[in-house]
């Protein structure tokens, strides 16, 4: 959208008085000449008269009439009276009000036509434009005044039309942006919930329970299943909409919530937060953190099964200048998960990718007491 159609969108009000304006002004412009020719009542000034009146006509927006067809009858119908008077030319010929109703017409076709159309049509009416005073007996200076006009009004209107292509540009690699990002989130949710209900299910599969503990774990999928249905629905619903919208940020709460949610179905996961960390951490610092757990909570499902706890630290490092989070867990033995469970390796891949994208590093491996250990650590200032 051009800076202009933008602006007249934020004020309708101005919007809705700019067109009887143009077409007040127009219309007193033709008014004068008409009754300024009508002094030498001649074949010719009845021309300029009337082709002044269709052409300003035809300026005026109208909405039930698109741009292009009227731009296409002005430009017509200036061209048939320039025709038609440079044959016999009357002394005075004004037509400044045909003039500046052309200029109008070739802005608006330079903005807003498409580019073909406007690569056609904005020549004929800038050559139109200035062709009008040409008409006169006199031509001189007007025809070099609307000359320069035609070429300020065409480089000026392409000026803004190639803000506006770059503005719609940018906007669209926002959206793809957001939508990968998008993406990527339902992957990593999907991936989470999914494997949680896998684990389960082989817990209590392999497992004699009976009774209680049975309808325990047929709750904990139900509702882990749920989760994972309801964050699908919102991300596939941001998706299939023409603007998407940026997804809540996750923090330092949804971490102590991700946490227990994992400690009631897989081994329990102790969480230490820095005090005073999470009023002073920023927000996409606090969205990556989480991810981060998210992601090594998801990988301790699959090849930590037999963990017997989890260890998450979230610290500020450096005297406030970083971050540092850690996933620690004792297991040695994968979960014996179908093929097309256990993933492609591709989560701590693209999760290191977007660490470093923000300064950070990521380093998964062999823990110093056995099992595996993921750390974050992220440059930031957090005083």
């Amino acid at each position: 959208m051009s800076p202009v159609r933008s602006w007249l969108r934020r004020h309708p009000r101005t919007a809705a008085t700019a067109r009887p304006l143009l077409a007040a002004v127009l219309v007193a412009l033709v008014t004068y000449e008409g009754v300024a020719l009508a002094r030498q009542p001649t074949r010719p000034h009845a021309i300029v008269w009337s082709a002044g009146i269709a052409v300003c006509l035809c300026a005026v927006p109208w909405a039930r009439f698109p741009l292009v067809p009227r731009a296409w009858t002005a430009a017509a119908l200036s061209w048939t009276a320039t025709v038609l008077l440079l044959a016999d030319r009357p002394e005075i010929v004004w037509g400044m009000g045909e003039a500046i109703a052309l200029l109008v017409l070739l802005s608006s076709v330079l903005l807003y036509a498409p580019a073909r159309t406007a690569a056609l049509l904005g020549p004929v009416l800038g050559l139109g434009c200035v062709a009008v005073p040409v008409r006169d007996a006199d031509p001189g200076r007007f025809t070099l005044l609307f000359a320069v006009l035609a070429v300020v009004v065409s480089a000026y209107s392409l000026l803004l039309r190639a803000q506006s292509g770059q503005r719609v540009r940018d906007l669209q690699a926002v959206r793809t942006a957001e939508r990968l990002e998008l993406a990527h989130e339902l992957h990593d949710l999907v991936a989470h919930h999914v494997t949680g209900i896998v684990v389960q299910a082989q817990a209590a599969r392999y497992t004699s329970v009976t009774g209680e503990r049975a309808a325990e774990s047929f709750a904990r999928i139900e509702e882990a299943g749920s989760e994972a249905l309801g964050a699908m629905r919102r991300l596939v619903r941001v998706l299939r909409e023409g603007e998407p919208r940026t997804e809540p940020v996750a923090g330092i709460a949804q971490i102590r919530e991700l946490t227990a949610r994992f400690s009631q179905a897989g081994p329990p996961v102790t969480l230490y937060v820095e005090p005073g960390l999470e009023e002073r951490l920023p927000g996409d610092a606090a969205a990556l953190a989480h991810r981060v757990v998210r992601e090594s909570l998801t990988n301790a499902r699959k090849h930590a099964a037999d963990a017997t706890g989890v260890r998450v630290a979230i610290r500020g490092t450096g005297g406030g200048r970083g971050l540092d989070v850690r996933v620690t867990d004792d297991g040695s033995h994968a979960a014996p998960l179908a093929a097309q469970a256990r993933g492609g390796g591709f989560g701590l891949v693209g999760l290191a990718e977007r660490v470093l994208a923000m300064g950070g590093e990521l380093v998964a491996g062999p823990g110093g007491e056995g099992g595996w250990q993921v750390v974050m650590t992220l440059p930031l200032d957090i005083q």
